[in-house]
């Protein structure tokens, strides 16, 4: 048996890491070819990864002219601990207010927030929904087509 086939990891174990998880490393191509790379938070819809940025950032722009995208997500430090799932695909965009917003509420209800701070509990939906009404006039949304997925989990080797 290939190594390969010793670490990549089942279905359940993919879905429960993209669920879990908060940040993605997120590749697009610049209009040089070169990759640009930059961490996001990122939420889950139906099984697929969607986040939200400015509407001019470069990382739009490289969007709206080339749809393709990786997007990596990890977990661990030491060799034996190292786990991740790297989905390539494309994206849809999404420029639709409610749109943007209800993505919006995915990913800014994974992050931790200075919005929140010390606010009790009751209060703090009422804050994050206010938080991303404001911000989501300002930027668009991309759900993730999967492609290819590829995972490995580095525990499995010493199992």
């Amino acid at each position: 048996m290939k190594q390969r086939d010793t670490v990549s990891m089942p279905a359940s174990d993919i879905e429960k890491l993209l669920e879990n998880s908060r940040k993605l490393q997120l590749a697009t191509i610049n209009p040089d070819g070169t990759p640009h790379l930059v961490s996001m938070f990122y939420g889950m819809r139906d099984g697929r990864i969607v986040f939200w940025t400015y509407r001019a950032s470069q990382k739009a722009l490289n969007l709206a002219r080339d749809p393709r995208v990786t997007c990596l997500v990890e977990d661990g430090d030491d060799y034996f601990e190292l786990r991740g799932v790297q989905v390539t695909g494309e994206v849809t965009r999404i420029d639709d207010l409610a749109g943007v917003t209800a993505v919006g509420r995915l990913v800014a209800a994974r992050m931790p927030s200075p919005v929140v701070g010390d606010l009790p509990p009751e209060q703090v939906a009422a804050a994050l929904d206010g938080y991303v009404a404001h911000a989501a006039t300002k930027r668009v949304a991309f759900l993730v087509e999967p492609r290819r997925v590829i995972s490995w989990d580095h525990r499995r080797l010493v199992s």
